[in-house]
């Protein structure tokens, strides 16, 4: 064992196999993220009223929730398999060639709508939790002064949403930022390094060439990387509360 200091982070910054799976991973991040955050809002939205099935339809929504990451990644596996999946079977059907072993754009898009199918449940429940503790006082008064669905939506719901909407935001980017058992079981981070995420890049690279120092230093980067982002987040929510008590 040789001590380096701080020579490893120096490596780390010029390191284009790091910047590629940090690139990849938060470009996931922000597309999942994002894409969950608004459908959560819209099925939650969707759940405030009252419509046959509406039971049914929250128990299968929540199904996602009940299986285990790794499980997911085995799921999708079967499901995109070119040789016995049905997404393979039915996008051929429709002229599409669909392979994500050697297409990377189909891969990478494959993980984010893997995630947004196993997540966005979460999102809905926690946002439907948020939107029935609200006084219905506000909501009544609009009403009465002639404001449509889409007025209160804007000028009542979103606002009254908002720290909850945020604190939903600061979980799930710290649950997708470190994500790895389903991206490992469907992809391995393949083909190639298009679904590389950074936390497979780190696993590989120790598995492979055995750099404990160089993949512990990537790990204390990622942790003091995450920690600003949900520092930053943490502060934002904070001053959203404040101005919401205010108003």
């Amino acid at each position: 064992m040789v001590f380096t200091g701080v020579g490893n982070f120096r490596k780390l910054m010029f390191d284009p196999d790091f910047m590629h799976s940090l690139r990849i991973g938060l470009t996931f991040v922000a597309i999942t993220c994002v894409t969950e955050m608004f459908l959560g809002l819209a099925i939650a939205l969707l759940l405030t009223n009252e419509f046959v099935g509406k039971g049914v339809f929250r128990t299968v929504l929540a199904l996602p929730l009940a299986v285990a990451p790794i499980t997911i990644g085995s799921i999708w596996v079967l499901m995109t398999n070119p040789d016995v999946g049905p997404l393979p079977y039915l996008l051929q059907k429709i002229g599409l060639n669909y392979n994500i072993g050697v297409n990377a754009t189909q891969a990478f898009l494959t993980i984010v709508i893997m995630d947004i199918w196993h997540w966005t449940p979460f999102v809905t429940l926690t946002l439907l939790a948020g939107l029935t503790s609200f006084p219905r006082e506000p909501f009544e008064a609009a009403r009465v002064d002639g404001a449509n669905k889409l007025q209160i939506l804007r000028h009542i719901t979103l606002p009254l949403l908002t720290p909850v909407i945020l604190t939903m935001l600061f979980i799930r980017i710290m649950d997708t930022f470190r994500i790895f058992d389903e991206i490992w079981m469907l992809t391995s981070g393949g083909p190639g390094t298009a679904t590389r995420s950074v936390s497979i890049h780190v696993v590989r690279l120790i598995l492979t060439s055995t750099d404990y120092g160089y993949g512990s230093a990537m790990s204390v980067f990622l942790l003091y990387l995450t920690i600003v982002m949900c520092w930053l987040l943490l502060n934002i929510i904070s001053v959203v509360r404040k101005e919401t008590r205010e108003t």
